[in-house]
């Protein structure tokens, strides 16, 4: 079985020009997956193929070692931090080597600060943006959903994750596995190295009732990887209507980290492009609020954008209605809302008041909503959720007016337009829109303006990760037009104070409701890539 991994593997160096993804998975430390890691780099150097080891840690071990010794190693980088010498892999010498496969230990692994990249994993990217294959190897309670999971399993906080979309970009994934008995013998045997790790962690870590859950974990992971890219493909030939997952985001949510993690996964398992949603009220601007509330929020909605939602913020005191709104525009079918426990006095009830959670699920009609306890700590699913509504089946077309690449197509070729000096955001809006009816001469400049402006008004469509994504439906248009403005130093928006350096304008007919959000959905796979991020801003010199 595991020939046939490393053969199908092969097979994808040899025909790709892309960077491709190989990942060893494992539950926890010393079940493996450096070795397996270089059984398979002796392998595939045995074929023939050019394969470095870019950053591997055998810990003395005689069989990693003797395997490592056989392969070119890409010496490390010596940088001194706080009077220490410390070894990162150097990412600019392997750029440079080009090789065709290089290895890479410990994908979640933080670099040390001055390093080109934060994260290890971020120097995987920029590899594979270069068209050089990567194999590595990753432990499940790294992942950055499964956080407060893996710190129910085993008391202990993970401090080095990793967005979940490594493991969905990995071509394969392979499972190290061992019983957690035999695991622990390697424990006292002394086979397993584990650096600066307290002894109360490490048998708290090693437990067997945390080792068969976190075992578990990876198992369920795997699983659901595999159906994630079965579902994808057959969405890629059979495309339905979206059901898009939002969670909404208050001043006032209590661990709204742990939202943001749940329903990350709830669009994973769903294969969904998610949405948070922001709705600041007009009390959160006064300075006592904004002093408590703002770094909270802007650490929350920064954790959405790492986990691949795209962030939209709003402003008013009707949240209820400005979520319902959202939803309707962006066809969303799965709201995640927080519950901070918040009641009403028994007068308002008499009177027939409702709470915020109340009224949103009156109001939907052919939503699921999902209300989680913010007030709980621990693993998302056990917390006690109420609320959750049945989806009301609705009509599905069986393909859509664009077929699904042209889809992708239609953003990958768009014009790109370079806003030289261009600061201003409805400048730089009219000078993209004015560009783009140039090119499609059947668009009515000025109703889209028009309608551009009316859709900036309800909230900006600033969302994350120095992206804007102004968008309007048109009547009379016949097909979807898109076009990219690239900024160099970022064009400002002075309702959301963010800067956006890519600019996506959209414009989609009012007759095709599926068109915006399948341009979206595309647009937003982009602009989570950090290597075609770079790219296109290379466009603004």
């Amino acid at each position: 079985m595991e020939s046939n991994r490393n053969e199908s593997f092969l097979h994808l160096i040899q025909r790709s020009q892309r960077g491709k993804l190989k990942i060893y998975l494992g539950y926890c430390s010393g079940v493996g997956k450096t070795l397996a890691m270089l059984q398979e780099a002796e392998r595939l150097h045995e074929n023939g193929i050019d394969i470095v080891a870019g950053f591997v840690d055998v810990h003395e071990k005689e069989e990693p070692k003797s395997l490592l010794s056989k392969l070119e190693a890409i010496p490390p980088k010596k940088q001194i931090y706080r009077g220490i010498e410390i070894t990162e892999m150097d990412i600019d010498a392997i750029l440079k080597r080009q090789p065709s496969v290089v290895l890479v230990d410990e994908l979640q692994h933080t670099n040390v600060p001055g390093s080109k990249n934060a994260k290890r994993y971020e120097d995987v990217e920029e590899i594979l943006g270069a068209g050089i294959h990567v194999i590595s190897t990753l432990n499940i309670q790294h992942l950055e959903s499964l956080y407060e999971t893996v710190e129910q399993v085993t008391g202990i906080k993970v401090k080095d994750r990793l967005p979940d979309r490594l493991l969905l970009q990995a071509e394969q994934l392979v499972n190290v596995d061992i019983t957690p008995d035999d695991l622990r013998q390697r424990l006292i045997e002394g086979k397993i190295f584990l650096p600066g790790q307290p002894g109360t962690l490490v048998s708290d870590f090693f437990k067997t009732e945390s080792l068969e859950q976190l075992r578990e974990l990876t198992l369920r992971e795997l699983a659901s990887q595999i159906d994630l890219k079965r579902r994808t493909q057959i969405a890629d030939e059979f495309p339905s209507n979206p059901d898009q997952v939002m969670v909404y985001i208050s001043s006032k949510s209590q661990n709204s980290e742990a939202l943001i993690r749940y329903a990350s996964r709830i669009a994973g398992r769903l294969n969904k492009n998610w949405y948070a949603v922001y709705v600041q009220a007009l009390d959160d601007t006064s300075p006592v609020m904004d002093e408590k509330s703002k770094p909270r929020v802007a650490d929350t909605l920064a954790l959405a954008r790492k986990l691949g939602a795209a962030v939209f913020t709003y402003k008013g005191d009707d949240a209820v209605k400005t979520i319902l709104q959202f939803a309707r525009e962006y066809r969303v079918g799965h709201i995640v809302i927080g519950n901070s426990g918040d009641t009403l006095p028994f007068w308002q009830r008499i009177i027939g008041k409702k709470t915020l959670v109340e009224r949103l699920i009156d109001g939907c009609r052919d939503i699921s909503v999902t209300v989680f306890d913010t007030r709980q700590e621990g693993e998302p699913g056990s917390s006690q959720s109420y609320g959750q509504l049945p989806v009301i089946k609705r009509e599905i077309p069986r393909f859509d007016k664009l077929p699904q690449n042209e889809w992708k197509e239609l953003v990958m070729n768009a014009k790109v337009v370079v806003l030289d000096d261009v600061t201003d955001k409805e400048k730089a809006f009219r000078m993209m829109l004015h560009e783009c009816c140039k090119a499609r001469p059947d668009i009515d400049e000025e109703e889209s303006w028009k309608r551009l402006l009316e859709r900036e008004k309800q909230g900006g469509t600033y969302v994350g990760s120095e992206i804007g994504i102004p968008h309007a439906r048109l009547g009379g248009l016949k097909q979807p037009a898109v076009i990219i403005g690239v900024s160099k130093n970022g064009v400002y928006d002075k309702g959301s104070h963010n800067k956006a350096r890519i600019i996506f304008l959209v414009l989609t007919p009012i007759s095709d409701p599926n068109g915006h959000i399948k341009i979206l959905g595309v647009i937003t796979n982009m602009a989570s890539d950090s290597q075609w991020r770079n790219a296109m801003l290379q466009e603004a010199g």
